[in-house]
């Protein structure tokens, strides 16, 4: 095992086909890119899985530094943008690695496995990482230049305290009623 996958590992908090399938498409997005100090690379991630925990920790594109971005489309698809060098890259991980494990995965997910199908269940999920870490790129990914505008940078805002609950809150967060300017929260208990 790769020490960067350890590391990912490590940071996600258990090896799993997720994080397998987001190490394969970060490892390969960093052939082209340099991992991101601040936010050279942003990375829109089409999902909200745990590969998106593997390309946080190999490429530094994360959510606190604005350069992860989520349009959530339920899709294995990671479209890189490199200020650098004004160009985007769109990863699918295309793979059918889940291939025979479907009625499984659907059982494990209500915990209602026996201990047969459990062990079946964990053999079957030891292959599939396994695949996806030893696969050909060609095999599990499909790949292009992709043009995007540049996404916005993260921007930071003055913060004001919500004159109902008192704590702070982003400016352009901020709603008003009653003469008040309130923090999302506080608006949507008044409205609602």
């Amino acid at each position: 095992m790769e020490e960067d996958f350890k590391k990912a590992a490590e940071f996600h908090g258990h090896i799993c086909p997720g994080l397998a399938m987001g190490y394969r498409v970060a490892r390969y997005a960093k052939e082209h890119y340099a991992r991101s100090q601040d936010e050279e690379l942003v990375c829109i991630a089409e999902n909200k899985s745990c590969s998106v925990d593997a390309v946080q920790s190999l490429l530094g594109c994360t959510a606190g530094k604005g350069n992860l971005i989520f349009v959530d489309n339920g899709k294995q698809v990671f479209t890189f943008y490199s200020r650098d060098n004004d160009r985007a890259l769109r990863i699918y991980f295309k793979g059918d690695v889940f291939q025979g494990m479907d009625a499984l995965r659907q059982k494990a997910a209500t915990g209602n496995l026996s201990a047969e199908e459990k062990k079946e269940f964990e053999r079957l999920r030891a292959r599939v990482i396994e695949d996806i870490l030893n696969g050909k790129d060609e095999d599990l990914l499909s790949v292009r230049n992709v043009d995007i505008p540049a996404p916005e940078k993260a921007r930071i805002y003055p913060s004001l305290k919500c004159q109902e609950c008192g704590e702070g809150f982003m400016e352009i967060l901020g709603r008003t009623a009653g003469g008040k300017v309130l923090c999302k929260d506080c608006f949507e208990k008044i409205v609602c």
